[in-house]
């Protein structure tokens, strides 16, 4: 047989998605990255872009909201100009790369969409499907979910081969770990590229696949739960909790007063939808005291009140 025939005959035997993962997309270099909500991770990742000299267009659906992302972005790099951590041409060079917009058609040349709304499958799902529409081919999109699928949002977006999770931590802006998330439709050099990125904008890459919370969630959150559990048994005191595993576990702070400091609704968020998704993971379940806490509207630091009182400035 001629080497075109085995060719040929190769090729029939091979799985489709198996030939369409050898095929080498093109890559673009990152210019410009999108970044689509601008709430608490959101402006902090359009920030990291930006200080690292990338063209960034910051997107919000609302002006009220895009106008809130501006505030925060120059009030974080006005703190960093008071304490003299940047100088003034460092701030207005940051600024200046910084486009911000509420047309979604302004995202159409970016060659990197990180995506930062709050936790809704149904909500990034419908971005992702406009932004499909939207931007062009060779464009890379990035969720920012801390919980969710990115195989569920690839899929929406028409482009699985070409997405990512990149899970930012907060504070972004001081937080140096980015878990780069892949799926079993990501094209290798799309993540090396995406992965790379990371490195660009002074942040340390972790590769992971799609498993739910990736690494720090997937070990984090069941450990607050436990925590949580200790709680609703009566087993020990919250400051009990706190106090042993700081002197005990060399951890900086207790669970009980991380969770508080995390957002007891988000930690409630990631749980809920992981017990839906998996009710037969021992490992998922949602505690009392929490579901007292949300319904009181107690959500930890951002409120003022959850397991602790938090005053101004804590």
């Amino acid at each position: 047989e001629t080497t075109k025939m085995l060719l040929a005959r190769r090729l029939a035997c091979t799985p489709v998605h198996r030939c369409l993962s050898t095929l080498s997309p093109a890559v673009p270099k990152f210019e410009t990255v999108a970044c689509v909500g601008l709430g608490l991770m959101g402006h902090g990742i359009a920030q990291s872009a930006a200080q690292h000299n990338f063209k960034v267009v910051a997107f919000e659906q609302e002006q009220r909201f895009l106008d809130s992302g501006r505030s925060r972005i120059e009030g974080s790099l006005g703190k960093m100009l008071k304490r003299e951590k940047i100088t003034q041409e460092q701030y207005d060079g940051v600024l200046s790369n910084i486009t911000y917009t509420t047309d979604i058609n302004d995202l159409a040349d970016s060659d990197l969409v990180v995506e930062a709304v709050i936790e809704n499958m149904d909500l990034k799902k419908d971005i992702y499907s406009a932004l499909g529409s939207t931007c062009k081919p060779e464009a890379i999109f990035a969720s920012n979910t801390s919980s969710l699928s990115i195989t569920e949002m690839a899929l929406v977006s028409g482009r699985p081969e070409r997405f990512v999770g990149v899970h930012f931590f907060n504070p972004v802006q001081m937080m140096k770990l980015v878990e780069v998330v892949e799926t079993e439709h990501t094209h290798p050099d799309v993540f090396e590229a995406s992965k790379a990125w990371v490195g660009d904008i002074n942040k340390i890459a972790v590769s992971c696949g799609d498993t739910p919370g990736f690494i720090v969630n997937r070990l984090l959150v069941p450990f607050l739960t436990q925590a949580l559990l200790m709680v609703d048994r009566g087993d020990a005191s919250i400051k009990d909790i706190d106090i042993s595993m700081q002197l005990g576990a060399g951890h900086p702070m207790g669970p009980l007063h991380l969770a508080d400091y995390i957002g007891l609704d988000t930690i409630n968020n990631i749980i809920t939808g992981w017990v839906e998704k998996f009710p037969d993971e021992p490992a998922f379940v949602t505690p009392d005291c929490l579901t007292e806490k949300i319904k009181a509207g107690d959500l930890g630091r951002k409120t003022g009140k959850g397991f602790y009182h938090w005053g101004e400035g804590d």
